[in-house]
């Protein structure tokens, strides 16, 4: 029979570490409300989480990835939230941004999801900040922690 590896939503034990970008904050810090009500229902205990402030979302990758290579977080969880405007600046931080986080987990191993909207107006992203489309803060806290243990059970093959 086939092993099946499945990661769970449980954060006992797991330090975990948020980002989150202070543009759009109005957008951000409901993204964040979002991902702490995540984390404590699915049991973190609350000193085991770290927040960390960033500039804006092409800041969440460093700080991501020195966050990781810390190795004391189990995942990282970035929030963020680009809107498009009328310039190409848009493009360029939609991109670049999540570029950066892939390559930042990918680099360390570290499970970083990626909590960072990508809207065409401040409706859209409040509408996923909390909104008629739920939280996308809520929804990327549970995928890291459901990806630190996965890792934790690969690890432990």
């Amino acid at each position: 029979m086939a092993r099946e590896l499945k990661g769970e939503a449980n954060g006992q034990g797991l330090k975990i570490a948020v980002v989150v970008s202070r543009f759009n904050e109005a957008v951000t810090r409901k993204l964040l409300d979002g991902a702490l009500e995540g984390l404590r229902s699915c049991k973190t205990d609350e000193g085991d989480i770290t927040i960390a402030w960033v500039p804006g979302s092409l800041e969440l990758g460093l700080t991501a990835k020195t966050l990781a290579e810390s190795r004391k977080y189990a995942a990282i969880v970035c929030l963020g939230a680009v809107i498009k405007g009328e310039t190409s600046h848009y493009d360029i931080v939609a991109t670049q941004g999540t570029a950066a986080l892939s390559r930042a987990a990918l680099d360390t191993g570290v499970p970083i999801a990626m909590g960072v909207l990508t809207t065409e107006s401040v409706e859209q992203a409040m509408d996923r900040a909390g909104g008629k489309v739920g939280n996308k803060g809520y929804d990327a806290a549970l995928a890291a922690l459901e990806m630190a243990n996965l890792m934790r059970l690969i690890k432990e093959l």
